[in-house]
């Protein structure tokens, strides 16, 4: 079978698999609605319960469109990092830009109250200050590591310098949290648990335009990526700017992964796994092929997180980063087991 069919036919799967899913999201969660009233509620027709019309539409609607956009975002990005750095264990996570999130989130939650007011004079308060402030922190990491780019042209020490921005971020979050009341640490420590069901129906066409722009970049550098899969010096022959490419790269990440964890706290595994599977689902690292495939992949494992979050039989939901894991960790053990036998940078 040729390459082309075979990434048709992923293609067609994986978008089957999405709807599936996307209306199982609907359908399931910790009220029991019947399905033909959830099809009912999207169709616009009465229904018996005012309260079910609300779960569905103000609740499960923008938290599965959410997961959708998040998965897609966060595995987009985790192919970025693992192209860049020619390191199949890089991830969103690794240049410190979640944990610069985290920490704009810590400031504002645990010493200002939840609100921006005492340090811009605007009267943001809840929510929005909490997604400004991750927006901030991870932003003004962002710009660290995009001038480090420009000073250190070797890719695995701007890793290494990445990695100890989000030590330091880290080390300073601990403190935050040393000296904080106890009552604002579980708050903060309940957001960094992820969640999908964070951003309103009113908040969702924000995350919704921010995460396309993003994931629209990402699709406009497939051509330098594959580029880059040769190395950089056969690269620069073909005409690719080493520099250019790398800051676009950076700053695409740096977009999806802020966006995400602002809106719905740092989530992990999803973009370090994800990209894996694409990879071994196609057995190619052509980009034209495995950025959307990675794209639609993590689309799937955020709406399945979102759905295995529920627990059956109950009303308890479970915190996001604690289901993440159990479909990442098995694929990541995988990736580093049999590193040698799977072709990453052909």
């Amino acid at each position: 079978m040729g390459m082309k069919k075979k990434a048709s036919l992923f293609y067609l799967f994986l978008i089957a698999l999405l709807l599936l899913l996307f209306v199982g999201s609907l359908a399931y969660g910790a009220v029991s609605i019947p399905f033909m009233q959830v099809v009912d509620i999207l169709l616009g027709k009465e229904t018996d319960r005012i309260a079910w019309n609300n779960i569905v539409l103000q609740a499960r609607l923008p938290q599965a469109i959410t997961a959708l956009l998040a998965g897609a975002s966060l595995a987009t990005s985790g192919l970025l990092l693992q192209t860049l750095f020619r390191n199949p264990l890089a991830g969103p996570s690794i240049l410190g830009i979640s944990d610069g999130a985290n920490l704009g989130v810590a400031v504002v939650m645990l010493y200002l109250g939840g609100s921006l007011k005492e340090l811009t004079g605007w009267s943001l308060s809840g929510y929005m200050a909490i997604i400004l402030a991750a927006l901030t922190g991870a932003c003004l990491v962002l710009l660290l590591i995009i001038y480090f780019s420009s000073k250190v042209r070797n890719n695995v020490m701007l890793l290494i310098i990445g990695i100890m921005i989000g030590y330091l971020a880290s080390s300073i979050i601990s403190i935050l949290n040393y000296y904080a009341a106890a009552d604002k640490v579980h708050t903060f420590v309940m957001w960094g648990m992820g969640n999908f069901s964070g951003v309103s129906i009113e908040q969702l066409p924000y995350f919704t335009f921010f995460s396309l722009l993003g994931l629209f970049f990402a699709i406009l550098l497939i051509k330098p990526l594959n580029a880059l899969l040769l190395g950089e010096l056969y690269a620069a022959n073909l005409g690719v700017k080493i520099k250019t490419t790398r800051a676009l790269i950076l700053f695409c990440t740096g977009l999806l992964t802020a966006v995400t964890t602002a809106f719905c706290g740092p989530i992990s595994f999803i973009g370090l796994a994800v990209p894996h599977i694409a990879r071994l689902l196609l057995g190619s690292s052509n980009h034209k092929m495995l950025v959307p495939v990675t794209l639609l992949t993590g689309s799937c494992i955020a709406l399945l997180c979102n759905m295995l979050m529920v627990v059956p039989g109950s009303n308890m939901i479970l915190p996001l980063n604690a289901v993440t894991p159990l479909l990442g960790a098995p694929v990541i053990l995988y990736v580093i087991i049999n590193r040698k036998n799977i072709q990453y940078f052909d």
